[in-house]
């Protein structure tokens, strides 16, 4: 009989204390991730009595604030952007009816005071006992408003995107999209942003191209061809190479790209050179002898085959890769990828401006890839610092020397060759142009990557401008140029 009861109450004991764990668990723990669901439609009308954090950018501009409503006696807090739509893309919007994207959504739980961070949870637990308004903690991004808008004004009506990272950082400082939307139509006018007209069929202002959009690269990933070939040994930069104007993949002859007008042949060159000129042939016949293994390898180095670790959701970021039937895949067999046309950026390759300007970073950095952010800091109502993100390292792209010599290179495009339309007056700048075929007569998709200054990097770039009839050197090289002028003009101008 005792016995019988011994079970009983440890067996009641044991109950009691799951209850006790669970409970713990759900409203405390776990309510950060209940709170993010974006189906919680209870959670999503109650986020509203919540007067949520405030966004600011780099200078300390609010991008995102609240205005206060009061319904039958309760008071509600409804989101309020800028209408220029400055960071539309980024930022994203808090919303009733369409719930949340952007920063709004990844950081939700921060501006909404529902994060596991100790402070923030006593102040929460001390603002439900004094059955007061639970206010959100403040973000401070570091996008920096002047040249997020230079770069929007250079793209103009065009559908296109830059983006702009600190190389030794990992700072975001620049991710224009083209064209962009005013949030606060989310609500209540969604259909006006379906409506909006660009340069492209459809002009899908809500995609953010910089983190979001894919687009073949053409020939600015011989950057990262030509690293593979550096960090194999068998190349130098001194290395010499034969070119008659094309190359010769499974019987087929794939010529240099001369403003289509026809092959150009350069002869005798030697590896600096042929990145100067872009030379089609030289970098098809690296990845012919490298094979889809090294390349694919170096790939990952700089970051490709994962999702750019940004603060944003994960359906608002892709990453770069191979492709195929919207499947990233990788191969070491050469029967299954044309390493020679991927040597020049072609094949089933498709990349995102942001992470072009990852390989650029990590050229300007010696060869470290930094991971980028734009959550520079988070503060609690009071302005009491709750966190502030330490640059860290994400990967070794290369060694060193061979950053050096990809430097070289690509100072030489800019200095001599096909970039020199993002020449800056006094300021040394390195970079590659990219024009990459569509299949549509006439409509290319332009890039352009850099960094400056060579001697000491404050910012590596890229930009993407879709259905040019033009190439990247003539149509993305000059914004470029004028996005870096805004950044490295004024060190007191943000």
């Amino acid at each position: 009989m005792n016995r019988s009861i011994t079970r009983l109450a440890v067996a009641a004991i044991v109950l009691l204390a799951a209850l006790i764990v669970a409970s713990t668990y759900w409203q405390t723990w776990a309510a950060p991730s209940l709170a993010a669901r974006q189906d919680n439609a209870i959670q999503r009308v109650a986020q509203f009595t919540v007067k949520r954090g405030i966004i600011y950018d780099a200078s300390g501009r609010r991008v995102a604030w609240n205005r206060a409503r009061k319904t039958e006696g309760q008071t509600f807090y409804y989101r309020r952007y800028p209408h220029d739509g400055l960071f539309s893309q980024t930022v994203g919007y808090a919303t009733q009816a369409r719930s949340r994207a952007g920063v709004e959504r990844e950081m939700n739980a921060e501006l909404t005071g529902a994060d596991n961070n100790l402070d923030t949870v006593w102040r929460r637990t001390l603002d439900r006992l004094r059955a007061i308004t639970l206010t959100g903690n403040n973000l401070r991004l570091t996008l920096k408003p002047n040249a997020q808008r230079v770069a929007l004004q250079a793209l103009g009506s065009k559908c296109g995107a830059v983006a702009a990272i600190e190389p030794q950082t990992g700072r975001v400082l620049v991710l224009a999209s083209s064209p962009n939307y005013d949030q606060n139509l989310v609500e209540n006018r969604f259909g006006q942003i379906e409506k909006k007209k660009a340069d492209c069929t459809p002009s899908a202002p809500l995609v953010n191209r910089a983190t979001d959009g894919l687009y073949i690269p053409g020939s600015i990933f011989k950057i990262v061809t030509a690293a593979a070939a550096l960090e194999s040994g068998k190349w130098t930069k001194e290395s010499r190479f034969k070119d008659p104007g094309y190359c010769e993949r499974y019987g087929k002859r794939v010529t240099n790209y001369a403003d289509q007008s026809g092959p150009a042949v350069y002869g005798n060159v030697n590896f600096v050179q042929a990145m100067q000129n872009s030379i089609n042939s030289v970098f098809c016949n690296i990845g012919s002898e490298l094979g889809p293994g090294p390349l694919i390898d170096q790939m990952q180095k700089f970051g490709f085959y994962e999702r750019p670790p940004i603060e944003t959701p994960d359906n608002e970021r892709s990453a770069s890769g191979l492709y195929d039937k919207g499947k990233l895949f990788r191969t070491d067999d050469p029967n299954e990828v044309d390493s020679g046309r991927l040597g020049f950026g072609q094949e089933r390759l498709l990349v995102t401006p942001l992470q072009m300007a990852m390989v650029s970073g990590a050229v300007a950095n010696g060869g470290s890839v930094m991971d980028p952010y734009l959550v520079e800091e988070i503060r609690s109502p009071k302005g009491k610092l709750v966190n502030r993100t330490k640059p860290k390292e994400l990967s070794r792209a290369v060694k060193p020397e061979t950053a050096r010599d990809l430097a070289i290179m690509m100072e030489t495009v800019v200095r001599e060759g096909t970039g020199a339309a993002a020449q800056l007056p006094g300021i040394r700048v390195a970079g590659k142009t990219g024009t990459a075929e569509t299949g549509v007569k006439g409509r290319n998709t332009v890039w352009f990557t850099a960094f400056a200054p060579v001697n000491d990097p404050k910012v590596a770039i890229a930009v993407v401008v879709e259905g040019q009839n033009s190439t990247g050197g003539q149509t993305s090289a000059p914004i470029a140029k004028q996005v870096m002028q805004a950044i490295l003009g004024s060190g007191s101008n943000p």
